[in-house]
């Protein structure tokens, strides 16, 4: 068993604009990393890894585009994110694929996006409300492993399934 989340990774590109963002040095404030950038399309939990890489194979979706923006955002009331649309239908079919391996699915209608920092208890982040728009093509998802450490989270790629061409 292993923690594991299906998502896709954005471009070098939208990786590079994301970092060059400011970060303010607001109190309570905790950034992600670059390397922690992604959006998930589905949260499994504690999970077989041999499962939920099987159920992805049978994933037949196809390529799509992620449009992030158009500011940035607060999702709830601990997370600033990027809002990110385009895969509704990317999430439905891999929620559907994989209802049944690990933890159910969030009952909440999908709300893509890519989180930025996360909010201590009564923090406020300079940065919500910021202008921030790019795209990038989504050709393939990726099935991680979630290793949670003193310095954060560690990701690795375990699987991943490739979309189909339009």
């Amino acid at each position: 068993m292993a923690r594991l989340f299906i998502a896709v990774q954005p471009t070098e590109e939208v990786l590079d604009a994301l970092a060059a963002l400011p970060r303010p040095d607001d109190p309570g404030v905790r950034w992600t990393r670059r390397e922690h950038w992604h959006v998930t399309l589905r949260f499994l939990g504690e999970a077989d890894p041999e499962e939920a890489a099987e159920a992805l194979a049978g994933l037949d979706q196809p390529e799509t585009e992620a449009l992030l923006g158009p500011a940035v955002s607060r999702v709830g009331r601990f997370v600033v994110a990027i809002p990110v649309q385009g895969l509704d239908e990317l999430a439905a079919a891999v929620r559907a694929l994989t209802a049944g391996i690990g933890e159910p699915p969030d009952p909440r209608p999908f709300t893509g996006h890519l989180t930025l920092a996360r909010l201590g208890r009564r923090a406020a982040c300079g940065l919500a409300g910021a202008p921030f728009s790019a795209r990038f093509p989504v050709r393939e998802v990726e099935l991680l492993r979630s290793t949670l450490t003193a310095e954060g989270p560690i990701h690795e790629v375990i699987a991943r399934r490739p979309l189909r061409p339009r």
